[in-house]
């Protein structure tokens, strides 16, 4: 009577690891960067001719209501 042979299976490696991050994840940091960035930014020569930037406005405020 022939001995029973033990197959393997094909899993995959457990330590391969597989990440999905969710839409916000990258989302959400990419806006903060960019509002960020606009906030730095100092207006060029075409936007300078329009009076206060918005951006410097918007840095103001802030600092209003955080009481700096």
């Amino acid at each position: 009577m022939p001995a029973r042979t033990h197959t393997r299976t094909h899993r995959p490696v457990p330590d391969a690891a597989a990440v999905r991050l969710p839409w916000w994840a990258v989302t959400l940091p990419a806006l903060a960067f960019a509002a960020l960035l606009l906030l730095i930014v100092e207006p060029g020569p075409a936007r300078a001719a329009s009076g206060d930037p918005v951006a410097g406005r918007l840095l103001a405020h802030v600092l209003a209501l955080l009481g700096a």
